[in-house]
């Protein structure tokens, strides 16, 4: 199909032949080795890190690329950039050691510290998301024709409230905040999964709100939030501002909240996570 950004077919391709270049090392055995701040690494990492930035330097070799196995690029430098790919060569490597499919390949390209548009593919099945706001948003599979996705606004009859989450991270404040949320609208079902598909989850309409309140890097999140946002959600701070990705000293996210825009609930859920 013709995607109405010109880089998104590309850079498809390029997510999914970087998956391809992690299905090798996938319940292999692999070595794991641990970057200064603990969080692990393996080779599939190092092979997907160097597919993509092999293919976006000939494809746009004018936007730089902060990836998270290149990450040492210093504030003054990235402060500058008017345009950059944000870019995880392997998101959820925790899953990938665990021999879990919950992992994905993250591509975002970041306008002045908004997200144009983002790309999600999973390696064990091919499967693909596409978006970006006022873009639309797209799930496909490998060899197959993409179709439209959005988020739900509003539960249909006999629907539960889901609420997605990670299987590994939580906090004090996130539990308090569905403690909340379960008061105010009832019984909560919740989905744990890995990765970005978090953000999926809600982009296809699966479930309804995505609370964290417990640290993620900007690599984690920016090519889920351009699906989200393309098929009608949003990414907010806890003030309620859009979330975005300055070229900030640090590279950690603060706290943030993902939901369909015009979602009834909206107000309540920001009143819940301010207190």
């Amino acid at each position: 199909m013709n995607f109405p950004h010109p880089l998104m077919a590309p850079v498809i391709e390029l997510a999914l032949k970087a998956g391809e270049a992690i299905l090798p090392f996938w319940r292999a055995n692999v070595q794991v080795n641990h970057k200064a701040d603990e969080s692990p690494v393996t080779a599939a990492d190092m092979a997907a890190h160097d597919v993509i930035v092999a293919g976006l330097t000939a494809l746009a070799p004018d936007i730089p690329i902060l990836s998270e196995e290149d990450a040492n690029i210093a504030q003054g430098v990235r402060a500058g950039w008017q345009r950059w790919w944000l870019v995880d060569p392997l998101d959820g490597t925790k899953e990938f050691i665990s021999g879990s499919e919950e992992f994905t390949v993250n591509i975002a390209l970041v306008e002045q510290g908004r997200v144009v548009f983002g790309v999600v593919s999973m390696p064990t099945n091919g499967r693909f998301y596409v978006g970006g706001a006022g873009l639309g948003a797209w799930r496909g599979d490998q060899g197959g024709e993409p179709a439209a996705i959005a988020v739900r606004n509003v539960l249909a009859p006999g629907e539960t409230f889901t609420v997605v989450a990670s299987r590994r991270h939580t906090s004090p404040e996130q539990e308090r905040l569905l403690g909340g949320l379960s008061a105010s609208l009832g019984e909560l079902q919740l989905t744990s999964i890995g990765s970005s598909l978090k953000f999926c989850l809600l982009a296809e309409g699966a479930a309804d709100c995505y609370p964290r309140l417990a640290p993620t890097s900007q690599w984690d999140t920016a090519a889920a939030q351009g699906v989200l946002e393309g098929a009608g959600g949003e990414v907010l701070d806890l003030s309620g501002e859009p979330f975005c990705y300055p070229a900030r000293e640090s590279l950690l996210n603060t706290s943030f909240l993902a939901l369909p825009a015009k979602a009834a609930w909206r107000a309540k859920l920001l009143e819940l996570a301010r207190s």
